[in-house]
């Protein structure tokens, strides 16, 4: 196939046009770039409140309204030139951006394209001022209040080989939509109103972003995160994490933000996932809101034109905090901290009843302080039962439509299709301090299921998927305490491993002989093209050792601490909880049964299995009742 013959013209400076029009290529993709860029610079103005219009999704016209500080009459002229901006004046202000954005080419670039209108007041203007066009346009007076309006109409009206690429109207509104909630969910401080095509579409007032979150991602978020706000040194991240158990199949509940910015960052993606990968089922994905805040200085905000990926001076210690900040998060996910986790079905749908009143749900049981010891096998741990193998029966239950005596009278004198015993009356003051929150064991289901009853209503729990969690933490929590303060027990492998490696592979491994040897590893070079592989972590000696050597050695690259290497123990000690965990089908005691019960309140990540999937589940008791229509 023959190259095309290109004409020889003369080097020549191109003109300003010309030069805008390409800076658009990269700055303006679509209608969602303007808005995200003009959305950014209403902020950096001390903006409190925003307003956005869009019409037939963005390309017809988009006109942004805020209540900032508003640029002065002799300056507008400059706003709409290149490579003019009031963000950064030197190299010292461009390493330590802390605006969102600062480019200088946004608005000279959009006006190359589109038809451009400025209109902004500041606030001890008499009246507002505006310019038509470019830089080159006449600044005439205006009416409007404090702030600035930019209005783009048109856009691409004079590169229609751009324009053809666009999607439909309302694939670009959807894009467009998407960056202003992206943008609004950064800035629950400020309100927003978006409307298309005439008519009011959202609006976001000012709120705390727990309301913010809500508001955007849906109660189904709402009702099933947990709040994060941890510090170390510059480093600050907070925001909310999604229970593993309302995981998504899709990506689209994933919004992290870095000093304000909204950013797609394969290191804090890889952290995140990390620290859910024990507690994730398969290929769903969690959803978060999380906003990571550091000294400027600390991270490269220009290294892609839309500056939505950034470069961290530290990468590895970033990504080992946000790893173990969200791992930290998660391992809340105990019974005693949150009472329940999420249902697969909405209650509305399974049981008849409206969605505060059904399966699941963080609101059915509260508990601040999330205990972390662990007790001995759980046949040895039965305390709160008397002798005899009595279960507790509640003697109240709120919001019960008939007496809960009434439902025992019912089955007085009649055989009973399971093994029963007799019940006793948990104290008041027991209750009261919420000490058993899933409650007691009535029976077994089908050799599967232990059913048992607490202050709310009725308690599900999968006993294999519950004793498989409880056995896996406590496998790993006596790894940590055995490798704590110490070496990695090692493996010498009689006959070292070698094989081929590329120059980054062998300085990798020179380069981080210490962080090798902690993480149990001895790898060496041979020559300029040659690893051996001569010892490996003990738990790990049965693993292909050349694999695992390369795993460790690109993690240990990219993100400074091998998540491989703990990939692989947690992968192993899952395997033992699962075999060692009680099987389907064994017929548990009352005392066993129990005794599981209290180990599930005080372990870490108990609502799931190491799968992800629930260990259990609430159901109210006017759940219970609407579903036989009782009290109705």
């Amino acid at each position: 196939m023959n190259a095309p013959i290109t004409p020889h013209r003369p080097i020549q400076a191109l003109p300003d046009q010309l030069i805008s029009q390409i800076a658009a290529g990269e700055v303006v993709e679509r209608p969602s770039a303007v808005v995200k860029e003009l959305l950014e610079n209403a902020l950096d103005s001390g903006a409190t409140q925003i307003t956005v219009r869009l019409e037939e999704g963005g390309v017809k016209r988009i006109a942004i309204t805020d209540n900032g500080r508003g640029i002065d009459k002799d300056q507008l002229p400059l706003a709409l030139a290149r490579h003019a901006t009031s963000k950064i004046a030197s190299l010292h202000d461009l390493e330590n951006v802390g605006t969102l954005g600062f480019r200088g080419e946004a608005l000279a670039s959009i006006a190359s394209v589109a038809a451009v209108t400025v209109t902004s007041r500041t606030a001890d203007a008499a009246h507002a001022w505006e310019i038509v066009g470019s830089h080159n346009g006449t600044v005439t007076p205006s009416s409007g209040a404090q702030g600035t309006t930019v209005d783009v109409q048109d856009l691409y009206f004079n590169t229609p080989a751009r324009r053809k690429f666009l999607k439909s109207e309302q694939t670009e509104y959807g894009h467009c939509a998407e960056v202003v909630r992206r943008i609004a969910l950064a800035r629950p401080d400020v309100s927003f109103s978006l409307s298309h095509n005439g008519r009011t579409i959202d609006q976001w007032n000012i709120s705390e972003l727990a309301k913010r979150s809500a508001h955007i991602l849906g109660n189904d978020f709402a009702e099933a995160r947990l709040a994060l706000d941890e510090a170390a040194g510059s480093l600050r991240l907070h925001g909310f994490a999604g229970l593993p158990t309302a995981s998504k199949a899709r990506a689209d509940g994933q919004f992290f933000y870095v000093n304000g910015r909204f950013v797609r960052d394969k290191l804090l993606v890889h952290a995140v996932r990390m620290a859910y990968q024990d507690v994730l089922h398969g290929d769903r994905f969690p959803s978060y809101v999380l906003a990571l805040d550091l000294d400027p200085s600390l991270v490269d905000v220009n290294v892609h034109p839309s500056k939505i990926e950034v470069r961290f001076r530290d990468s590895r210690s970033v990504h080992q905090f946000v790893f173990h900040a969200v791992q930290r998060a998660l391992a809340q996910t105990s019974a005693t901290a949150f009472g329940s986790v999420p249902a697969p079905l909405p209650a509305a749908s399974s049981l008849g009843g409206d969605t505060g009143a059904g399966l699941g749900g963080p609101g059915l049981w509260r508990r601040e302080q999330t205990q972390t010891s662990f007790g001995a096998q759980f046949t040895n741990t039965f305390a709160p039962a008397p002798a005899g193998g009595s279960m507790p029966f509640f003697a109240e239950a709120p919001g019960v439509a008939q007496d809960t005596a009434a439902y025992g009278a019912l089955f007085a004198g009649s055989p009973s299709p399971i093994t029963q015993v007799q019940p006793y009356v948990a104290s008041a003051e027991a209750m009261a301090r919420e000490e058993y929150p899933l409650g007691f064991a009535l029976a077994q289901l089908h050799g599967i299921y232990i059913l048992a009853q607490n202050t709310k209503g009725l308690v599900l729990v999968d006993m294999h998927a519950a004793h498989e969690r409880i056995l896996y933490e406590q496998l790993k929590n006596a790894l940590q305490a055995q490798v704590s303060g110490q070496d990695m027990q090692v493996q010498a492998l009689l006959i070292p491993v070698t094989f081929y490696a590329d120059a980054i592979e062998v300085s990798t491994a020179n380069e981080n002989q210490e962080t090798l040897k902690a993480l149990g590893f001895d790898i060496a070079a041979l020559s300029p093209t040659t690893l051996a592989v001569r010892s490996v972590p003990t738990l790990l000696k049965n693993a292909d050792a050349q694999t695992l050597a390369r795993d460790v050695l690109r993690d240990v690259r990219e993100y400074g601490g091998s998540r491989v290497l703990i990939e692989r123990q947690n992968e192993l000690l899952g395997t033992l909880a699962c075999h060692t965990a009680v099987r389907a089908n064994r017929i548990l005691s009352v005392q066993e049964m129990n005794a599981l019960l209290r180990q599930m309140e005080s372990t870490e990540r108990a609502d799931q299995c190491n799968h992800g999937r629930p260990t259990w589940v609430q159901v109210e008791i006017n759940a219970l009742d609407k579903l036989f229509l009782r009290g109705q």
